[in-house]
């Protein structure tokens, strides 16, 4: 069996200075194994984006698949970086008491070598992970690799998570960090029409739809997937929202992560509150971008709902931060989904899907 962790990489004809295991163990609180006798050497291709094939003739509501089905290889590097993110994120609506350097992640990947690109894709999803975990000052405290289909998740975590039983972490003082299992906020909107929706990215990179899970639905295949690496503007994002949560200002949030802002969106607004969304503000700052890129480009972020009456106390905050935001709509009480203003419908977006992705750079 090839020994993923320890072996020395060479791909596409280069020498790779680190094994996957030497990266690991500089980010690591985890001691690992030593390995047995000398590591071997494997050889490797990186895989590039597979031609897209036609566009598929399925009814709007498949573009949102329950959960992503593979791990896109060409993209193993940015995707890992961006589930990093997920699950750092994915923890801020936790109760209890934490910032973000308090948190540690436990890592797991799933994978085998039996095709060529997918030792290359191992080495660079392991590479994306620890470059953007040691820059975000954040360490792994466990991390594991088992065979299997390609996969990586993490999961955030305290070290009181870690060393104190379940039943006692909500006994804990008030001031030491710890995540508790409920939630401080809902994820689902609360009816008030006069509430707003800010939606904040987390990192300031392009949308690009590589690797995304509209990309894995339709069949195609955009050869660029969003650059995560920005780690100083996620911390001061995540430093704000957080505070923002635990003082109770937030009063409901998802997060952005796989099938994008519409996604996420969709599911704020599946009870009995839906939402109107307007996302001009946004294609208009990112240089006229595509809805398209938008709604289903899967950078790292947050939507939450607020008060009116904090909408100036939150809009300081974030400027003092240098946090970017976007103000999208509002709840609509009694009619769950979402709607789209200024006519950008779902069969338009599909239409443009047509247009916009041979061209996808």
């Amino acid at each position: 069996m090839v020994d993923l962790l320890n072996s020395n990489y060479i791909i596409d004809g280069v020498q790779m200075p680190l094994s996957p295991a030497r990266m690991l163990r500089e980010c690591s609180v985890q001691v690992p194994l030593e390995p047995d006798g000398d590591p071997e050497t494997l050889s490797d291709e990186a895989l590039d984006p597979a031609p897209g094939g036609p566009f598929p003739d399925q009814a709007p509501e498949q573009l949102f698949p329950e959960k992503r089905q593979a791990l896109p290889l060409p993209f193993a590097g940015p995707f890992t970086a961006a589930k990093v993110a997920q699950a750092l994120l994915d923890a801020i609506w936790q109760a209890g008491h934490f910032r973000l350097q308090d948190l540690m992640l436990k890592a797991d990947w799933k994978w085998n070598s039996r095709a060529i690109g997918l030792s290359a894709a191992f080495y660079h999803s392991v590479e994306s992970a620890c470059e953007y975990i040691d820059a975000l000052g954040v360490k792994i405290s466990r991390y594991t690799l088992s065979g299997g289909t390609p996969a990586v998740n993490f999961k955030a975590s305290t070290v009181a998570d870690d060393q104190v039983p379940e039943d006692l972490l909500e006994e804990l003082p008030a001031e030491s960090p710890h995540i508790s299992r409920r939630r401080k906020i809902p994820a689902t909107l609360a009816p008030e029409a006069s509430d707003w929706l800010l939606y904040i990215p987390f990192d300031p990179c392009d949308f690009r739809l590589g690797g995304s899970t509209l990309a894995e639905t339709t069949g195609e295949s955009p050869a660029t997937a969003p650059d995560v690496a920005d780690a100083d503007y996620f911390m001061d994002c995540y430093e704000v929202v957080r505070e923002l949560v635990e003082d109770g200002i937030v009063k409901a949030g998802v997060t952005v992560a796989d099938g994008g802002l519409l996604t996420a969106l969709r599911g704020m607004a599946g009870g009995e509150t839906g939402a109107e969304v307007c996302i001009s503000d946004i294609c208009r700052s990112y240089g006229n971008e595509s809805p398209l890129r938008v709604l289903f480009g899967e950078v790292p972020g947050v939507v939450i709902q607020i008060a009116d009456i904090d909408y100036d106390y939150v809009d300081a905050e974030l400027i003092l931060e240098d946090v970017v935001y976007f103000p999208i709509g509002h709840p609509v009480p009694g009619r769950g989904g979402v709607v789209l203003s200024e006519k950008i419908e779902i069969p338009q977006i599909l239409e443009s899907l047509l247009n916009t992705l041979e061209g996808e750079d």
